[in-house]
């Protein structure tokens, strides 16, 4: 008997057809199901996604409302923009000042005569380059004493125009030269890196090849000596003066060597750009209310854009008989309900506003917020401050001198007793009274050297001449300090002052690494100013107690490090010891918002504990269809097995009929 080789040949039935449409009747439902429920857990996945997403960009708006000092920053505007620019820092003070710039500050500019080739030769030497104050009424130039004089050496090599500008800038020098055609020739122009008096340029010719250092001719051509005459060591023209920049701030006559003036009016910046005398502009210093009120305007926004999120997603269509993806869904419903309850919430201490309301803004039928923009622009025309506490973390002292720095999370409402039993203190080194007290100062007494702060100055070098008063003197001391390349360097500055019979230096800065120690002295300085080689008295950290609880002190900062202050960190001025009164802090709706979605945004937050239950489901899912399949690979094996067996039967029966009728026709024959 022939054997069956293919299922479905014996029988003549398409028994793998058969077996795929019962195998897939049999797992059709239940994949089916599968898919529909991951198609679901997918769609909530992507659901909660998009909140995420949405209380990202609100936890962002409040960027700028959760501190105090966003409502405390003032803007700096000119009436005349022309004539100068400004900034504002912490520190400024709201008001109106008069500005009347007479010139700005420029740098000089010295030109040589013109020549036709760049290329050909000028001659060889060495071009030194000096910085300093030139005084026209008494022809005199006084070296600047905190600038070192430079030389430059021209030689074969570098001995035309083009080599001597490459020269002089490759020496990095502190100052710049150029080439420029006028018309009537090529011109080297030399520059002063810097504006001001004090940075004149006296250049001066050494070795020239024709062993005539001041004429005319040669190297010495470039020479140039404010004090000479022309064409004998005053060889370039001057076209630019080296100026200091003068201007009348509230009437009171200000000078700088720089264009931006950072110190003479505290926390403002003035960039000065043209002179206009006797043609004053107004200066306006002010909170910056359209700012805030911008960042209040986008904090309401981006609150409508979650709470639209929020209906979309949760809400059932009545008409549609539809419901959204998170339609009841628990963690959703307590996020909305979370922070609709901050929005509402009032602060206490927040002068005359205490909620969202009292600032025009407010809930709308459907759930998102409304601004009256005339309302919020009242409140903080009214009291910025006020306003600021609404949103805010702020502490609010009963001292004049106590100030709010910030606060930690951990940080809790409340009104809290400060004690103080060490204020900060400055280090100062006091001088002793001179033997030989004199307002000259030579080149027996001109230098010293300091470590301030634990920072080693270089050589400070005072200015050889005889001072009008100790006061006078003290002042020029302070200045070469606080020029001091390594001190400036450190952010290390010191007051000096005359008291009576001594100097006395002290740090700019408060607490125990706050130090002035004199490491040198020139040979009369002792005996003619009264400073010697010795320490000073160091400083001391402010001490005392917030809350009945000792805290932690750092130059004038004391902060809390136990019970409900914890975190609170104040700025202690002035000498006074014992009670310094009361803060009492307040955490406002931007500050509560803020902590809110952070703890929502966390990796161990509600939004993504839900995300990972979402994405446990559909794993569950996978495992599932995965089952499903094994279960129907088994199934359509068994299905396979019977059918082919039964193929095989049916066929065996087949070529047993086909034998037999085969037999009766021959036996009938």
């Amino acid at each position: 008997m022939a054997s069956i080789i293919s299922a479905g040949i014996g029988s003549g039935i398409d028994v793998n057809g058969l077996v795929t449409q019962l195998v897939q009747s049999q797992g059709a439902p239940q994949l089916t199901q599968l898919s529909t429920k991951e198609a679901s857990l997918q769609a909530q996945l992507s659901a909660v996604g998009t909140v995420k997403g949405a209380l990202s960009g609100l936890q962002s708006s409040l960027s700028g409302l959760k501190n105090l000092s966003s409502f405390q920053s003032l803007t700096a505007t000119s009436s005349n923009t022309s004539l100068f620019s400004a900034s504002a820092v912490p520190g400024a003070t709201a008001g109106t000042h008069s500005i009347e710039v007479k010139n700005i500050a420029a740098a000089q500019r010295l030109v040589s005569k013109a020549v036709s080739d760049t290329t050909a030769s000028v001659g060889t030497g060495v071009l030194t380059f000096q910085l300093g104050t030139y005084n026209s009424t008494a022809n005199t130039f006084t070296a600047n004493p905190d600038q070192s004089s430079s030389g430059v050496t021209i030689d074969s090599s570098n001995n035309s125009l083009e080599g001597i500008r490459n020269a002089v800038n490759g020496a990095k020098i502190g100052v710049s030269a150029s080439i420029v055609n006028d018309g009537t020739g090529n011109r080297l122009v030399f520059s002063g890196n810097a504006t001001g008096a004090a940075s004149s340029l006296r250049i001066t010719v050494t070795g020239d090849g024709d062993t005539n250092d001041t004429d005319n001719a040669g190297l010495s051509q470039l020479a140039f000596d404010p004090t000479g005459s022309s064409g004998s060591g005053k060889n370039l023209t001057q076209t630019v003066e080296a100026k200091d920049a003068n201007l009348m701030v509230d009437g009171l006559a200000v000078t700088s060597a720089a264009n931006t003036i950072t110190t003479a009016i505290p926390g403002i910046t003035l960039n000065l750009l043209s002179a206009s005398k006797d043609n004053p502009a107004t200066l306006t210093v002010s909170r910056g209310i359209s700012g805030i009120a911008n960042n209040v305007q986008t904090f309401v926004d981006k609150y409508n854009s979650f709470a639209s999120s929020v209906k979309n997603l949760a809400s059932y269509d009545a008409t549609n008989k539809k419901g959204g993806i998170l339609l009841g869904d628990s963690t959703l419903l307590s996020i909305d309900n979370q922070i609709k309850s901050t929005l509402n919430a009032t602060v206490s201490s927040a002068g005359g506003y205490d909620s969202l309301v009292s600032l025009g803004i407010t809930t709308k039928k459907d759930g998102t917020l409304s601004l009256d923009s005339a309302q919020l622009a009242n409140a903080l025309s009214n009291d910025p401050d006020a306003v600021g506490k609404v949103f805010s973390a702020a502490g609010t002292p009963s001292d004049a001198l106590v100030t709010y720095q910030r606060s930690t999370t951990a940080t809790q409402a409340g009104q809290y007793a400060v004690k103080i039993t060490q204020a900060a203190t400055r280090g100062v080194y006091v001088g002793a009274a001179p033997t030989s007290p004199t307002l000259t100062v030579d080149s027996d007494n001109d230098t010293f050297s300091l470590k301030v702060n634990g920072t080693q100055s270089g050589s400070i070098a005072l200015t050889q001449k005889t001072y009008a008063s100790n006061a006078d003197l003290a002042s020029e001391m302070q200045n070469r300090i606080n020029a001091d390349s390594a001190l400036k360097a450190s952010g290390v500055s010191v007051l000096v002052a005359y008291d009576t019979d001594h100097f006395s230096i002290t740090s700019s800065r408060y607490g125990a690494a706050s130090k002035v120690e004199v490491t040198a002295v020139d040979t009369n300085t002792t005996t003619g100013i009264g400073l010697s080689v010795a320490a000073g008295t160091d400083g001391k950290d402010v001490a005392g107690t917030i809350n009945g609880q000792t805290a932690s002190g750092y130059g004038q900062l004391l902060t809390s490090g136990d019970g409900n202050s914890t975190g609170l960190q104040l700025q202690v001025r002035g000498s006074t010891t014992g009670s310094r009164g009361n803060v009492t802090f307040t955490r406002g709706v931007a500050d509560k918002l803020d902590t809110l979605l952070s703890g929502f945004l966390s990796n161990s937050g509600l939004l993504n504990s839900r995300q990972d239950q979402l994405n446990t489901r559909i794993q569950d899912i996978s495992t599932q269809r995965t089952r499903v399949n094994e279960q129907l690979t088994k199934l359509e094996a068994r299905y396979r097995t019977q059918f082919n067996n039964m193929d095989t039967l049916v066929g065996s029966l087949k070529n047993t009929g086909t034998y037999l009728t085969k037999q009766f026709s021959s036996s009938t024959g």
